[in-house]
């Protein structure tokens, strides 16, 4: 999902500690998706209750944003609106590949291929309308805010750190920094350790930050020039062109000054590219929203989680005590939020 603009940006290792205190604008989205990716059993099933709904999105959002509130991270999600037209195409191919994906599961399943089974059952994770609502009942009653975009959320993410609202993005895309976010952390929310696929080994996987200007700085370039290499590489919006990746774009947009004038030299063309353009640098966003961190609702946690969807209560109680608890010498208690 998003530009594969990775190679080219400086990203810095930090611990939670470090982001303490600070607010984080969070890829609703983006993050659901990771959780239902990573949070499955063995066999690539994803966690489930008795009337066989998904749960691993509500496992995910509660351990793991109380344990970042625990360290003094004040988390806000972000979830998507309407996503543009010419966000389409992209959209129908996520959705016939997590189809194949699936058949690919079952088919792996079938042969004892379990690590081929774990990757495609990764890939066909598909967020709906009831996950959505549930995770907002769910952030809700935790006292997490959210706050609705007009269309992407990432923009309106970025708007927030722009505005002075929030202190980072949170996403694992790289989106967010053509949006225009001066600051982005990802990893915040799969941290620990991870497989390498079909190796025998585990990495650890920590938050990093990057920092847009530091990055521009860094490639020499400006942030118009940095979607520029973007669309040449290939966006939600645009398939990108043939052969040519993160280094030959920035290459390419460093040679030539930018977009029109790499696509006169290589005989190429981007459909729509004004539009595209004009949406990274002037997304829709709202300035409608109000950030309040409230105390947990306990039992509406436990009614939900618990009784709707099984959770074990002893574990549910465990991980309320975590928001409600400080974290340590020079962190804030959740007190000190309201």
């Amino acid at each position: 999902m998003g530009v594969d603009l990775g190679d080219l940006l400086k990203k810095k290792p930090v611990e939670l500690s470090d982001l303490s205190s600070k607010v984080i604008a969070i890829d609703a989205y983006n993050t659901l998706y990771q959780f239902l990716s990573i949070i499955r059993q063995r066999d690539g099933t994803p966690l489930k209750d008795s009337k066989g709904n998904v749960t691993s999105h509500l496992s995910g959002l509660l351990y793991r944003m109380s344990s970042l509130m625990e360290a003094g991270i004040k988390p806000v999600f972000v979830f998507d609106g309407k996503p543009p037209e010419m966000k389409s195409s992209t959209i129908e191919k996520r959705v016939e590949a997590r189809e194949n994906a699936k058949i690919k599961w079952t088919q792996a399943q079938e042969a004892g291929l379990a690590e081929e089974a774990y990757k495609y059952a990764q890939a066909s994770s598909r967020v709906d309308a009831t996950i959505v609502e549930d995770s907002r009942k769910l952030l809700d009653a935790m006292g997490i805010p959210f706050v609705d975009a007009p269309s992407e959320g990432e923009a309106q993410a970025a708007y927030m750190v722009s505005r002075g609202d929030a202190d980072y993005t949170g996403s694992q895309d790289y989106d967010s920094l053509l949006f225009g976010a001066p600051r982005v952390v990802r990893n915040l929310t799969v941290s620990g350790k991870r497989k390498v696929p079909r190796k025998n080994l585990y990495v650890d996987v920590k938050p990093e930050i990057m920092q847009l200007e530091e990055t521009l700085n860094g490639l020499g370039i400006s942030r118009e020039q940095l979607i520029d290499i973007a669309l040449c590489v290939g966006t939600d919006y645009n398939p990108g062109l043939a052969n040519i990746g993160p280094k030959k774009a920035l290459k390419l947009v460093k040679e030539h000054g930018g977009i029109k004038e790499v696509l006169a030299r290589t005989g190429n063309e981007i459909p729509g590219l004004a539009d595209i353009k004009e949406f990274f640098m002037n997304p829709p966003v709202t300035k409608d929203y109000a950030l309040r961190w409230k105390k947990p609702k306990t039992d509406s946690v436990l009614q939900l989680l618990c009784d709707e969807h099984d959770f074990s209560r002893e574990r549910v109680t465990k991980a309320l005590e975590k928001l409600e608890a400080s974290s340590g010498a020079g962190q804030r208690t959740l007190d000190s939020w309201f």
